[in-house]
C-alpha cells in the first residue's frame, strides 16, 4: 500500500508544474467590437489590430512576419533588480511589414505587449495593444509604418515596465536606442547594490549641500543686470496696477450715474459706440497731422 501511495504522490508532484503552466488560447474566444478592437470576458484584449489597410507611404506590404513573445517573472532573472520581463528585448523589421504577434503570458497575473507611437489616423490612440490574464496566449496583427523609427514596447500594468517589462522595436534602421531597455541600453537611474543605506543618505545630503552653497556668477555686471531685469516686471506691474485702480476709482461714480437704469445690452451698445467715436477722433487727428506736414513740404519758395 505504501509503495502505491508513494507512486501517486510522485506522479502528482511531477504533474502539478504542468498543470500550473497550462496555456489557454484566447484567439478563438475574442469578440470583434469594430475599429480593430477585440476582447472577451476572460481577460483577453486586442486594440489597434490592422491586417489590411496600408499606412501612408506604403505602396505594398514589404514582407509578412510572425513572432512569439513570452512574458513572465522567470525572464527577469537574468536582469538584477527586475521583477518582470519579455523573453526578447529588441525586435527589428522592414518598413511596411505585416506583423503578427503571438503574446504568451506565463504568469498568473495580467500582462500587456503595448506598442506606442503609431500613426493615429490608422491606429486609435497611436498604439497596438495585446493584453491577457495568464497563463494564456493571445494574437494580433498590424502593418508597420514606413521610415526608420524606434518604437517603445512595454507592459502598462502599474510598475511592470519599471520592473523590467519593456523592449524596443526598430522599423528599418530605427532612429536610435531607447534608454533603460534591459540587456540592451543603460538604465537612466542605475541601481547600486553595494552602497549601504547610510552611505546613500550621506551622498544625497552632500548633493543638496553642494546645490545650496553654489556660488552665483562672478561677474558683478551680470548679477546687477539680472537683478534689475528681474525687478522691472514687478515694479512695472505694481505701478500699472496702482494707476489703473486710481483711474477706476475716479471714473466709477461717473460710470455708475451714466449707466443707471440701462440694460446690459444698452451698456454694451454705448461702450462700442464710445470706442468707435474714439477711434474716429484719433483717425481724424492723424489725418489732419498728415495734411499739415504735407502742406509744409509742398510750400513753394517766393520768387526773387
Amino acid at each position: 500500500m505504501m509503495p502505491l501511495l508513494s507512486l501517486i504522490a510522485l506522479a502528482w508532484l511531477f504533474a502539478t508544474p504542468a498543470i500550473a503552466v497550462e496555456i489557454v488560447d484566447h484567439d478563438g474566444m475574442l469578440m470583434d467590437h469594430g475599429d480593430g478592437h477585440l476582447m472577451n470576458m476572460a481577460g483577453g484584449m486586442v486594440m489597434g489590430q490592422n491586417s489590411d489597410i496600408l499606412p501612408g507611404g506604403c505602396d505594398k506590404i514589404s514582407e509578412t512576419q510572425e513572432i512569439t513573445v513570452h512574458a513572465g517573472h522567470r525572464y527577469a532573472e537574468k536582469f538584477p533588480g527586475r521583477m518582470f520581463a519579455f523573453d526578447t528585448q529588441e525586435f527589428n523589421f522592414k518598413p511596411c511589414t505585416k506583423l503578427t504577434v503571438h503574446f504568451i503570458n506565463e504568469d498568473k497575473i495580467r500582462h500587456q505587449w503595448m506598442m506606442h507611437g503609431l500613426p493615429k489616423y490608422l491606429y486609435p490612440k497611436g498604439m497596438f495593444h495585446l493584453e491577457i490574464t495568464g497563463p494564456a496566449k493571445i494574437s494580433g496583427t498590424l502593418i508597420l509604418p514606413p521610415g526608420d523609427k524606434t518604437y517603445l514596447v512595454h507592459c502598462d500594468i502599474a510598475q511592470h515596465m519599471e520592473k523590467g517589462m519593456k523592449a524596443q522595436l526598430k522599423v528599418g534602421k530605427g532612429d536610435g536606442d531607447l534608454p533603460s531597455i534591459p540587456g540592451v541600453t543603460a538604465f537612466v537611474q542605475a541601481d547600486d547594490y553595494e552602497a549601504s543605506l547610510p552611505q546613500l543618505i550621506a551622498a544625497a545630503e552632500a548633493r543638496e549641500k553642494e546645490l545650496a552653497t553654489a556660488q552665483p556668477s562672478s561677474d558683478p555686471t551680470q548679477n546687477t543686470a539680472a537683478s534689475t531685469k528681474a525687478k522691472q516686471p514687478d515694479g512695472f506691474f505694481s505701478g500699472t496696477t496702482v494707476i489703473g485702480l486710481a483711474l477706476g476709482l475716479l471714473i466709477a461714480p461717473f460710470l455708475a450715474k451714466k449707466f443707471k437704469g440701462m440694460t446690459f445690452s444698452e451698456v454694451l451698445a454705448y461702450v462700442f459706440e464710445a470706442v468707435g467715436s474714439g477711434i474716429r477722433f484719433m483717425a481724424g487727428l492723424v489725418t489732419d497731422l498728415i495734411k499739415i506736414i504735407a502742406n509744409k513740404k509742398n510750400k513753394t519758395l517766393p520768387e526773387n
